[in-house]
């Protein structure tokens, strides 16, 4: 899978698609190909604020369970509620029908410290 060039991503393999004051959050090609077949989502109550770097969530594979992190400041405005009942979405499509979250941005200006698809993968070729 190519990697969207439109995401902004986190070296804990993360990505975030801004639209406006609006944030939508995921895990990476490269991160659910590595968990393997999702089994459960724990994502956060819309209303909830968090700051960069902050758990927001877990994913739960038949590997192991990996916590999520915030790219950017922000509070939740609305989850994917098809992932309860269908996690396996995010493995068939990690960057459309598999997104976790969207967030009001607190601070545009944090999205510096995230990468471009071009450096996100680099990172991952050179963790492989």
């Amino acid at each position: 899978m190519t990697t969207p060039t439109d995401l902004l991503f986190t070296k804990e393999h993360e990505w975030l698609r801004i639209d406006g004051k609006i944030g939508t959050i995921g895990i990476s090609d490269h991160a659910q190909k590595e968990l393997g077949d999702i089994v459960y989502i724990e994502l956060p109550k819309p209303g909830m604020q968090y700051g960069s770097g902050d758990s927001f969530g877990s994913v739960e594979s038949v590997k192991a369970v990996s916590e999520l992190f915030m790219p950017v400041s922000g509070e939740v405005v609305e989850i994917n509620e098809e992932l309860g009942s269908a996690p396996e979405k995010i493995n068939e499509d990690p960057y459309g029908a598999g997104w976790m979250i969207r967030i009001q941005l607190a601070s545009p200006s944090e999205t510096a410290d995230l990468l471009s698809a071009e450096e996100y993968d680099e990172f991952t070729q050179e963790q492989s």
